[in-house]
């Protein structure tokens, strides 16, 4: 997407296209039982706002996402835990949840800009990666900065240290899995986003030669 257009009517489309995709991923396939285990594929429209519209489209996707992830789960109480660290500390469990999928989205619009302009591909694969990494990551010091909650949760009296390799142990298999998903899916991920700009160059090339015909 070109610079300046981030709010015209085609991209508005768009943007709203990976919206309702990302509400309807948290909410109906965020958490895929495999194996004891669970795929999650909301970080999805993230990667691709990131892709499109560059560092504000994907920060204000992963804003938007992340406050979709912080009703369902903590607000509406569909994950335990995070509702329980909701009622315990509600300023620093919203921060996390909104500041983790914002940075995600706007390093993976950033990363993509810079490293396209070499290798498109590669670029797709760095920002596929750059979401669920960052995603976890934010989560994880979120978690240790809550480690009193997180251990009153767990039922345990546990240091900082403690706290954090109970949680890793608890998530480092999902996140894996999203590592997975992303890697997996960066090949149709950038041809998504290849076929798209195509198709905006090939109308914007005829509407200059329409033009310059009349």
């Amino acid at each position: 997407m070109k610079k300046g257009k981030l709010f015209s009517a085609r991209n508005v489309a768009y943007f709203a296209v990976l919206l309702a995709l990302a509400v309807v991923l948290q909410l109906f396939a965020s958490a895929i039982p495999m194996f004891g285990v669970t795929l999650n594929f909301s970080l999805i429209p993230i990667i691709l706002a990131g892709m499109f519209f560059g560092i504000v489209g994907g920060a204000l996707m992963g804003l938007v996402s992340g406050l979709v992830i912080f009703i369902s789960t903590a607000v509406m109480g569909t994950e335990p835990s995070t509702a329980f660290l909701f009622q315990a500390d509600p300023a620093l469990l919203t921060l996390t949840c909104l500041l983790k999928t914002t940075l995600a989205g706007a390093a993976a619009g950033l990363l993509y800009r810079l490293i396209a302009k070499k290798h498109s591909l590669v670029a797709s694969f760095v920002s596929a990666l750059t979401v669920p990494v960052l995603n976890t990551g934010i989560y994880m010091l979120g978690m240790v900065l809550m480690r009193s909650d997180v251990a009153e949760f767990l039922g345990t009296q546990a240091s900082a240290n403690a706290v954090f390799v109970a949680v890793f142990s608890l998530i480092w298999l999902n996140f894996l899995l999203e590592i997975a998903v992303s890697v997996l899916l960066a090949p149709a991920i950038h041809r998504v986003v290849t076929v798209v700009e195509k198709s905006i160059s090939r109308r914007n090339g005829k509407k200059h030669a329409s033009s310059a015909n009349s």
